[in-house]
């Protein structure tokens, strides 16, 4: 059984840590606010200029002032505050982010990631992704393995234009937590009732499997 996106959201929740400054990017990486453990105390930065986000709005209670970068209605923590993209990009060009999950397009065994355009199809700009890839040192990537047409997202190499060079530490996908280093996709975690032959089948990368991989437990 693969993961569905609210799931991929809830197990990459539990490699945010206590006192934790995170950005959260467009897509699956907006629901990981929601599973957030209530004992531990985590920032959320959005480069629009909100520091202290908290999760979606329950349905009647949006207010449209407050959007995170996304375009997407966000409720705002007790103590939030709210600056100007200038401050919200100097907080993260200045590495003052401790974590950073993103979605993707594609990501290459080397750690390149791709998550801004697909070319001949218009899209605004890269906004701040290209930043937040090249000054976080700790970057998480949660997206499906496969694109809809069935084909591998966990390439040898990116063919879409990149964001980043060599910046994905690790994957959360449907099938598979993976590490990538050493120029490999390291299989640690597979989701239930997935077998190590179909996350191999679905990954076009080089893959490492080292003994018995657990099941994803959320």
């Amino acid at each position: 059984m693969s993961l569905n996106k609210e799931q991929i959201a809830q197990r990459i929740a539990k490699e945010v840590k206590d006192g934790y400054y995170v950005n959260l990017g467009i897509g699956i990486p907006t629901l990981v606010a929601n599973f957030v453990r209530d004992d531990i105390q985590v920032e959320f930065q959005s480069e629009n200029g909100i520091l202290g986000m908290g999760p979606f709005p329950f349905e009647g209670e949006e207010d449209p002032d407050l959007i995170n970068a996304g375009k997407q209605t966000i409720t705002a923590l007790p103590g939030a505050s709210f600056f100007d993209s200038a401050m919200s990009f100097s907080m993260i060009r200045g590495q003052h982010v401790d974590l950073t999950i993103l979605g993707s397009m594609e990501v290459a065994q080397n750690g390149n990631i791709a998550n801004w355009k697909i070319p001949g199809k218009m899209v605004k700009g890269m906004g701040g992704a290209m930043d937040l890839v090249a000054s976080a040192e700790n970057i998480i990537v949660a997206m499906m393995h496969t694109n809809r047409a069935g084909n591998s997202k966990l390439l040898k190499e990116c063919t879409l234009p990149l964001t980043g060079v060599a910046c994905v530490k690790k994957i959360v996908t449907n099938l598979a937590v993976l590490e990538v280093k050493d120029n490999a996709f390291h299989v640690l975690e597979r989701a239930p009732g997935v077998s190590i032959a179909e996350i191999k089948e679905a990954t076009e990368g080089d893959i490492v499997v080292n003994g018995d991989i657990p099941e994803i437990e959320l």
